[in-house]
């Protein structure tokens, strides 16, 4: 969908990146040995989208680091574009309205840490309906292309478990 819109695949690759998971801070060698490209390519990229006000950059030592600028006025609009991206609006929709009792839903693995892959990974805190849920994922792959995998756990198994905010990006939340 994205390729029909952005003819650079490094910025294609970039927006998934930040802005998947807004928390997420790279330099540019990391992002070239991350992507396979050309450390000019990635600059130019960086350099387009930090100039159009989408990414902010410090230093770090001798570092560059770029994120995202969550103050960014059309930054929900591109974060929910990115979702759709890859599938997950859909996801995280149907099980909202149709898998019953659920408190959060979590996006992990590369996904989550704004790496490309061709895995959702989910965990679903609650109980849901299971064989719901099986129906709607598998219904969903066909869709997206992706594989699907996930976890459920209860309130209490969740917490004990103490996950990484860092590892995991919050896509939901009961109200």
């Amino acid at each position: 969908m994205l390729e029909a819109l952005i003819s650079s695949k490094t910025r294609i690759k970039l927006l998934l990146k930040f802005f998947l998971n807004p928390e997420t801070g790279a330099h540019l060698r990391g992002l070239a040995d991350e992507f396979s490209e050309s450390t000019n390519s990635v600059r130019v990229e960086l350099n387009r989208l930090e100039s159009a006000g989408m990414l902010n950059s410090g230093h770090e030592g001798n570092k560059k680091i770029f994120k995202v600028n969550q103050r960014f006025p059309l930054f929900q609009e591109v974060r929910a574009i990115v979702l759709k991206q890859i599938g997950l609006d859909k996801v995280v929709q149907e099980v909202v309205n149709n898998l019953g009792q659920l408190y959060e839903v979590y996006l992990t693995g590369d996904l989550a840490q704004g790496k490309s892959s061709k895995e959702i990974s989910l965990i679903f805190v609650g109980s849901p309906d299971r064989i719901y849920l099986n129906e709607l994922v598998a219904k969903t792959e066909k869709l997206v292309d992706k594989k699907i995998q996930y976890l459920v756990y209860s309130k209490k198994e969740f917490v004990k478990r103490g996950f990484d905010p860092e590892k995991s990006l919050l896509l939901w939340h009961e109200s």
